[in-house]
């Protein structure tokens, strides 16, 4: 095996986002249709054992991190079970969770025993009738309780609000303020088009360079940080603020550069980049007696075919209408 993961950009890969499963308990609207979507069948989701067989062939390679998300982790049964397992494999530096929040309370201390590395709690309001309809669902408390206990046991929190044009526009400076009493990362994502439909944009009304200018017009001493390498996001401080800000240009894809990750879906599908269909199937491989080496050869193989950006990967779909899916089955 190889001891590292590059791609054909010379880009060394070393985050892994698997998600766990596609079923989730919001039905946010700009993430699927109100009715849902049709939801994969258990026997062509992974198993845990397949998840983990992953976690242990890619660690080798060069994989440190690993973000576990969904569709909502935490509807998936025996999740907790797995995160003790992966936990204890040698070589894993982080073990970060994506979570909706209306089912993790009871499980942060656990988490936090675990040693989960960090924690993005998605939430794109403060106002409960604003959640209810962009959500569907009057849950905005028990995603607050969820925050409240990931601060109280001192797991790095960043909130995740996706900026949506008269939508939540008007939930952007209550959510900054947030970062003056709490030590936690806010950051504001673009709106993506991954909606579970076939629309897309001409133009996005809150792009990256606006949302910032609109937290600057109320915070005229916001600091740009240093961007961590791979960082998805713009880092911003206000002096005195706890907490930091975050911009995330996930439509402008102004940080495909960098990219040092990689996803695999519920049905083990490899995504060499966000806006590609897939490239290849791990869980067929596996299924049909792959070897560990076997895997590791297909993984490194994938990865000299990467698209150098997002609009590279999106180009490849040549229009297909079927190429945008709910970021439910994608994985975030």
């Amino acid at each position: 095996m190889p001891g590292q993961l590059f791609d054909n950009h010379s880009r060394q890969i070393n985050y892994l986002r698997l998600a766990v499963t596609d079923r989730c308990n919001l039905r946010c609207f700009y993430c699927m249709p109100e009715e849902g979507i049709n939801y994969v069948a258990r026997t062509q989701l992974l198993s845990y054992e397949e998840m983990l067989r992953v976690v242990q062939v890619l660690v080798p390679l060069g994989i440190e991190k690993i973000r576990l998300t969904g569709g909502e982790p935490f509807l998936r049964k025996d999740f907790m079970p797995f995160l003790r397992t992966i936990s204890k494999i040698d070589g894993l530096k982080q073990i970060n969770l994506t979570t909706n929040g209306t089912l993790t309370e009871q499980h942060v201390p656990e988490l936090k025993q675990i040693g989960i590395h960090s924690v993005n709690l998605s939430i794109d309001t403060l106002d409960r009738q604003r959640f209810h309809e962009i959500t569907r669902r009057d849950s905005l408390p028990e995603v607050w309780r969820t925050f409240e206990a990931l601060v109280a046991h001192g797991i790095d929190t960043k909130l995740n609000a996706v900026v949506m044009d008269q939508q939540n526009i008007e939930d952007i400076l209550p959510m900054v303020a947030l970062t003056k009493k709490y030590p936690v990362s806010v950051r504001f994502i673009e709106e993506m088009p991954f909606n579970g439909d076939t629309a897309h944009y001409q133009k996005l009304p809150w792009d990256h360079r606006r949302i910032t200018e609109h937290i600057r017009s109320a915070y005229p001493a916001l600091e740009k940080l240093t961007d961590p390498p791979g960082s998805t996001s713009y880092n911003y401080r206000i002096p005195g603020h706890q907490g930091t800000v975050g911009v995330i240009a996930a439509y402008s894809r102004t940080f495909c550069g960098s990219c040092n990750r990689i996803r695999v879906t519920p049905k083990g599908l490899l995504k060499t980049c966000l806006y590609d269909q897939g490239v290849l199937s791990i869980r067929d491989l596996m299924r049909a007696g792959a070897t560990n080496d076997q895997l590791a050869d297909a993984f490194t193989s994938a990865l000299q075919h990467r698209a150098k950006d997002g609009w590279e990967a999106e180009g490849r779909q040549n229009n297909d209408p079927n190429a945008r899916e709910s970021m439910a089955t994608i994985g975030g």
